[in-house]
């Protein structure tokens, strides 16, 4: 275990703090962050086996210590000295803390013999290019000097309709996304076909994301209660393991499609439906299931339908992230796509199970398709570093923040700065993330966008893909946000703002 190095020196907002003072503690968190990073490298190396990504996993131990550490009072005592204030340090912590530790010391007219080098340019920036080259990596090049990469939903017509397919591709996707929980090989099939035949005709490259259904929990056969057709608050749902054969006067009934899950939980569990619209807890473990009380609905009820999905926050589920339907799907998976979004990954093992399955479909020798982990519950948030680590230390690699089943997860009040933490993170780890779920929704399926949606899609530029989803006026969508996209990226770079010329004054 590393050794803990104190602060020694607390700081004031009231009076500038000395720069002898600022350059001491300095130098001991950058004795901290390499203490403890270089520990946790050393674990990590035994499963990084991809030469590239090494620079990128020590840089990410490094934030990992430093961040260890509340920082804040520090960022504010260096200010009013004009020095960086630490707040975009994720893609380089050692270059950034030596420059900083540089300046200090040439303030302090300090031996330069005990002080860190000030950092190459070609060291400083070693991030930016890092991540540029991973994205690059997943994504393909970007289109149109544009730096975020679009991801488009692809729907059933895709298979017959070449010139949507083209359409998409014209106006700038850059990766379609087709999620295997839907529609057959066939049908994909004959999307990839439509994909190429346009990549052909339009010479650009469009790279093929396929999303494997992984164990997702869904309500099976529903039988309403006989005196209500929605369900309410305080009003009882038994959860069972096989599907209702008889409808009951005070109770609503549902199966679950994933019944092991049913004896995971315990008294007072929470449990969301659809997306978070129904609410409930267990408060009786019966030998078919668990019986909830719904805690949360409107005030006009729910309608409780088949195939919705559920959730169980409280609750960390042992499941095969793989099911069989998964193991069939990537037979067709593993030869046709570019890239494989993992869904409901959790842990290391999760992330070894699904190399193994590709090495046996491709051979330990081929290439192997690029891997998106999607983020979706609290243990995989927990657990990201490993996931990160254990996968790109091998194959190309990214992340998906799944907006959905996340907020449901660990709650709606915690999405941002969840998804804060994981896009610092992955930058640190020079690793693409894709920011996902409801981005211009009711644009593209009504037409007219929120303002509220407007503005995610434009803070979206802090990622290195945005994924649409499909609707009936996804081409429209497709334009307006490669608007967007070009325009904030003329403002900003990731978290750094970039002072062009305001012409609105």
């Amino acid at each position: 275990m590393a050794t803990y190095i104190a602060p020694n020196h607390s700081f004031s907002i009231n009076k500038p703090t000395e720069p002898q003072v600022l350059l001491r503690e300095l130098q001991r968190i950058r004795q901290m962050v390499i203490h403890e990073g270089e520990e946790t490298f050393r674990q990590w190396q035994p499963s990084i086996t991809r030469h590239s990504f090494v620079d990128s996993a020590l840089n990410l131990a490094h934030y990992l210590a430093l961040r260890h550490e509340d920082l804040r009072q520090l960022q504010v005592a260096l200010m009013p000295w004009g020095l960086s204030s630490l707040g975009r340090i994720e893609g380089r912590v050692l270059p950034n803390l030596d420059a900083v530790i540089a300046t200090l010391g040439m303030v302090c007219q300090q031996d330069p013999r005990l002080l860190p080098h000030r950092p190459p340019l070609d060291a400083f920036y070693s991030g930016d290019r890092y991540l540029a080259k991973n994205t690059e990596a997943v994504f393909g090049k970007p289109y149109n000097q544009r730096r975020v990469r679009i991801m488009v939903t692809l729907p059933t017509e895709a298979a017959d309709n070449y010139n949507f397919v083209r359409e998409l591709v014209k106006r700038g996707t850059d990766c379609i996304r087709i999620n295997c929980a839907h529609d057959t090989p066939q049908h994909w099939l004959a999307m990839i076909k439509n994909l190429r035949q346009a990549e052909s005709e339009l010479g650009r490259s469009c790279k093929v994301f396929m999303d494997i259904g992984g164990p997702k929990p869904r309500l099976g056969t529903v039988l309403l209660s006989k005196n209500k057709q929605r369900i309410h608050q305080g009003d009882k749902l038994l959860l069972s393991e096989k599907a209702p054969l008889n409808a009951d006067k005070k109770i609503f009934q549902a199966n679950c499609t994933i019944p092991e899950i049913l004896f995971q939980l315990q008294l007072d569990n929470q449990v969301w439906i659809d997306d978070g619209k129904i609410g409930g807890k267990v408060k009786s473990i019966l030998p078919e299931g668990v019986l909830l009380e719904i805690t949360h609905a409107r005030s006009k009820g729910e309608k409780l339908r088949p195939d919705k999905g559920i959730n169980f926050p409280d609750t960390v589920l042992t499941l095969n992230p793989l099911t069989s339907k998964d193991q069939q799907d990537l037979d067709f998976i593993a030869t046709h796509a570019d890239i494989i979004g993992y869904s409901f990954v959790q842990e290391a093992t999760d992330i070894e199970l699904l190399q193994l399955e590709l090495q046996a479909r491709l051979g330990a020798n081929s290439c192997q398709p690029a891997i998106v982990a999607k983020i979706e519950t609290a243990e995989a948030v927990k657990n990201l570093p490993e996931l990160i680590v254990h996968a790109a230390g091998k194959q190309p690699f990214g992340v998906m923040i799944a907006r959905g089943d996340l907020a449901v997860e660990i709650g709606y009040q915690r999405l941002a700065e969840i998804q804060e933490e994981i896009l610092w993170l992955c930058q640190a780890a020079h690793v693409p993330v894709i920011w996902a779920t409801q981005v211009l929704e009711n644009l593209v399926k009504k037409r007219t966008p929120s303002r509220a949606e407007m503005t995610d899609a434009a803070m979206a530029e802090r990622a290195e893909c945005v994924m649409l989803n499909k609707g009936a006026y996804i081409t429209e969508a497709l334009t307006i946000l490669d608007d967007v996209l070009n325009r904030m990226e003329a403002h900003q770079s990731k978290k750094t703002p970039q002072l062009r010329a305001l012409r609105s004054w």
